[in-house]
C-alpha cells in the first residue's frame, strides 16, 4: 500500500510540474517597432466633353441596316441605309482625371435613341479598353457605336444616352 501511495504522490507531483506555467526570466523578451505605409490616390473622375456626342448623322433607313461610327468618328452604313449628302458623323469624347501615371480601364454600355414611342438600340465601342493617365493626371478617349435600324422607324430627330465607366486597375 505504501508503494501505491508513493506512486500516486509521484504521479501528482509530475503532473503539477508539467502543467505549471513557465515564467520568462528577466532579459528573455524584446520589443521592436514596425512600420506602416498608406498611399491614398486621387479619385478618378470622368467628364463628358461639352458639345460632343456620338452622332450617327442624317440618313434614310431604306429597308433597314445599320449606321456605324468608329471611335475615330468615321461613319459608314450597311444594308439599305444611306447617308444624306452633307451629313456629319462624330464620335463622342471624354476626359479622365486622376492619379498621375495610373492605369485605368474603360467600358461603355449600349444605349437607345428615342423619338416619341419609337426607340432604336445602339452599341458602343470605346477607342481603347484601357489607358494610363499622363504625368499631369489626365487622359482622353472617344466612343463610337453601331445603330441598328429595322427600316420602319419614323422620320425625325432621335436623342438618347449611354453610360461610360472608368476604373483604376
Amino acid at each position: 500500500m505504501k508503494k501505491i501511495l508513493l506512486s500516486s504522490v509521484l504521479a501528482l507531483a509530475a503532473a503539477a510540474t508539467v502543467s505549471a506555467p513557465a515564467y520568462a526570466a528577466s532579459g528573455s523578451t524584446a520589443t521592436a517597432s514596425g512600420t506602416a505605409v498608406a498611399n491614398i490616390v486621387s479619385a478618378i473622375t470622368l467628364i463628358h466633353t461639352p458639345g460632343t456626342s456620338l452622332n450617327f448623322g442624317t440618313f434614310d433607313t431604306g429597308t433597314g441596316g445599320s449606321v456605324v461610327v468608329t471611335s475615330a468618328g468615321a461613319g459608314s452604313t450597311t444594308g439599305d441605309v444611306a447617308f444624306v449628302t452633307g451629313t456629319t458623323e462624330a464620335a463622342d469624347q471624354f476626359l479622365v482625371k486622376g492619379d498621375t501615371s495610373r492605369a485605368f480601364t474603360i467600358s461603355t454600355a449600349a444605349g437607345t435613341v428615342i423619338n416619341g414611342a419609337t426607340s432604336i438600340p445602339f452599341t458602343t465601342t470605346p477607342s481603347a479598353a484601357s489607358s494610363t493617365l499622363s504625368l499631369l493626371g489626365v487622359s482622353t478617349f472617344s466612343v463610337g457605336g453601331t445603330l441598328t435600324l429595322a427600316g420602319t422607324e419614323a422620320a425625325g430627330l432621335y436623342n438618347g444616352s449611354y453610360n461610360a465607366t472608368v476604373a483604376y486597375n
